[in-house]
C-alpha cells in the first residue's frame, strides 16, 4: 500500500514538472501589428502620398449655386476636319465652332435647375499654348463661371470594299464601300477655382454607311458628324442624370435657390 502511494506521489510530481516546464517554454507567436504603418495614421498617410496625388486629393469644391458654366470642346493638337479647325497648340487644342453640337442640346443643359447660364470659351480668352486644365480654368474665370464643362470626341472609322471588281468596271461610281464609324464622347465637370472634379460622363454611338469611292472622304466626314452628334445627344442625357447628383451633394440648402 505504501509503495502504491509512493508511485502515485512520484507520478503527480512528474506531471507537475512536465506541465511547469511546458508552460515556461511556450512563447507567444508575436505582438499586434503596428496599424499606423498601414495608413491609419493620417500624418504617415500624407507623408507616403505622392505630392501630385496629394494635390489632387486636397482640391475642394468651391462653386456657388446657382452657377455659371463655361463650356469647352478639346481635341488633340492639330485637329482638323472639313467643318472645324482647332486653335492652340501643346498637349491639346480647342474647337470653337459647333459643327456637331446643336443649340437644342446645349439649351437642355442651360435649362437645368441650379445653372444660371452656360457659355462657350473662345480663343480670345485663351493662351495659345495649352498644357493642362489651368488654361481652360483661367479662361472660365475670365467669364466669371464657377464651373467648367470640358468634352471631347474620340472617333474611329474603317472601310471595306465588298465589290472591288465592280468598282473597277464602274470607275468608282458604284457605291461599294462600307464606312463604319464609332464615337465616344467624354466629359468632365470641374471647379474653375480649384480644379476639383464634380463628375464625369461618357456616351458612345456607331454609324454605318455605304460610300462612293469618288466621294469617300466627304462621305466619311458626313458620317463622322452624324455619329458625333448622336454621341453628344447621349452625352447630354448622361449630364442631365449627373447634374442632380452634383446639386444634392455639393449645394447648401441655406444658400441656394434652385428655381431659376
Amino acid at each position: 500500500m505504501r509503495d502504491r502511494s509512493i508511485h502515485i506521489t512520484l507520478a503527480l510530481a512528474l506531471i507537475t514538472i512536465l506541465i511547469t516546464n511546458g508552460c515556461s517554454s511556450y512563447r507567444v507567436p508575436g505582438g499586434p501589428a503596428e496599424m499606423s504603418l498601414l495608413g491609419f495614421n493620417e500624418q504617415q498617410r500624407d507623408q507616403h502620398t505622392d505630392a501630385g496625388i496629394r494635390n489632387i486629393l486636397d482640391r475642394k469644391p468651391l462653386a456657388a449655386f446657382p452657377t455659371a458654366i463655361a463650356v469647352a470642346r478639346v481635341q488633340a493638337s492639330g485637329y482638323s476636319s472639313y467643318t472645324a479647325e482647332s486653335w492652340g497648340h501643346g498637349n491639346y487644342s480647342i474647337i470653337t465652332v459647333r459643327d456637331v453640337e446643336t443649340e437644342d442640346q446645349l439649351q437642355r443643359i442651360a435649362d437645368l435647375d441650379g445653372i444660371s447660364q452656360i457659355g462657350p470659351i473662345n480663343r480670345l480668352m485663351l493662351r495659345e499654348k495649352l498644357q493642362d486644365d489651368f488654361e481652360l480654368r483661367e479662361a472660365a474665370a475670365r467669364m466669371h463661371a464657377d464651373m467648367l464643362l470640358v468634352y471631347t470626341f474620340d472617333t474611329t472609322f474603317d472601310t471595306d470594299d465588298h465589290a472591288a471588281p465592280l468598282t473597277l468596271v464602274t470607275l468608282g461610281l458604284f457605291p461599294s464601300k462600307n464606312v463604319r464609324l464609332a464615337t465616344t464622347a467624354s466629359a468632365v465637370l470641374m471647379d474653375t477655382r480649384s480644379g476639383y472634379i464634380y463628375g464625369a460622363a461618357e456616351a458612345s454611338a456607331k454609324h454605318k454607311q455605304i460610300a462612293n469611292a469618288w466621294t469617300d472622304d466627304l462621305a466619311v466626314d458626313q458620317s463622322r458628324r452624324k455619329t458625333e452628334t448622336t454621341a453628344f445627344e447621349k452625352l447630354v442625357g448622361e449630364f442631365e442624370d449627373l447634374w442632380p447628383k452634383v446639386m444634392t451633394e455639393y449645394s447648401k440648402a441655406d444658400s441656394i435657390s434652385v428655381v431659376k
